[in-house]
């Protein structure tokens, strides 16, 4: 009996493959045996030997791919804002829609990510009136400068401002309301520095976005151990809270847990044992530069939403 297919895409570069290992590991032991997975991996520079490492995780009913973005990374040139440790791999994932016209409705995940349970829940949620399925951002939530920055500068409350690292894609209706065409103009219109292709996606997706419990994108924003009882289907290990730099993680446990199943366990330890006291202060320095990127963007008369409320006018 034929099973219902789920397309899972990562996109990734080959200094995060060893992370994407951890992330594929966890999916694939969590999975229903009742649906067949399909995992598009994209990328523009993985290795064939780093591809092979990944491949091998692949089974009977878990197949993975690697697809190259390459060609569309043209669309990018001159427009795409980088920040900090940021790649083109983030402005990947707006290419779904147009990549892969055959298929309906996929989930897409950052490979900081490990998943708990079931992703097949996920998949099933309805979103037939949704250009997408996410979680309201942790991070912007609790910290005010994210949250003003959101309201002031996007004209999105916070609680509505969903963070991009775990998408249920209705590629469908994306593709039927011209997604890619609009976020280019968009782009090309103006430029978002502080949460870059995630702020883009909420502008254009902003009350079409079906918004989903914190469960589906659980991020250690404090380490509490209240917290630390709770069973998360996703956890994302997003911004500078990253276990294989850090020590006292909330959730590490399970990062690890995963990593162990893989090859890259020994490189991951090794990497957050070398992790120096200047990469610290680096994201120590990236924390605060963020913040005061908000308050510069709310503070800017010419930022999106006051140039919206001009053309209003």
């Amino acid at each position: 009996m034929k099973k219902e297919i789920i397309p899972i895409v990562y996109s990734t570069d080959e200094n995060y493959v060893p992370c994407l290992a951890v992330s594929l590991t966890s999916l694939k032991v969590n999975r229903s045996r009742r649906y067949d997975y399909r995992i598009i991996i994209l990328h523009s520079d993985v290795g064939e030997k780093m591809q092979n490492k990944i491949l091998k995780i692949s089974s009977n009913g878990f197949r993975i791919k690697f697809v190259s973005v390459k060609e569309h990374l043209a669309k990018l040139e001159n427009a795409a804002v980088l920040r900090d440790y940021y790649t083109y791999t983030t402005y990947y994932r707006i290419f779904i829609a147009e990549m892969f016209p055959n298929i309906k409705k996929a989930i897409y995940l950052d490979c900081d990510t490990v998943i708990m349970s079931d992703i097949s829940k996920l998949f099933n949620v309805n979103t037939d009136d949704w250009y997408l399925a996410a979680v309201p951002d942790g991070a912007v939530g609790s910290v005010e400068p994210f949250q003003e920055y959101t309201a002031k500068v996007l004209g999105i409350n916070h609680s509505a401002y969903f963070n991009a690292g775990m998408l249920l894609m209705n590629l469908e209706k994306l593709r039927l309301e011209n997604f890619n065409e609009r976020f280019l103009q968009l782009m090309t219109a103006h430029s978002f520095k502080v949460a870059q292709d995630q702020d883009y996606l909420n502008v254009l997706c902003k009350d079409k976005t079906l918004l989903l419990d914190e469960s589906w994108n659980m991020m250690p924003i404090k380490a509490s151990k209240l917290e630390e009882k709770l069973l998360p289907n996703i956890i994302h290990f997003n911004l500078t809270m990253k276990p294989w730099h850090y020590k006292g993680i909330l959730f590490e446990k399970y990062f690890w847990q995963h990593a162990k199943e893989t090859c890259f366990y020994r490189y991951l330890l090794a990497k957050r044992r070398n992790y120096s006291k200047a990469n610290i202060e680096k994201d120590k320095l990236c924390e605060s530069k963020l913040i005061e990127m908000c308050k510069t963007e709310v503070r800017n008369p010419n930022n999106y939403f006051n140039k919206t409320l001009k053309a209003i006018d």
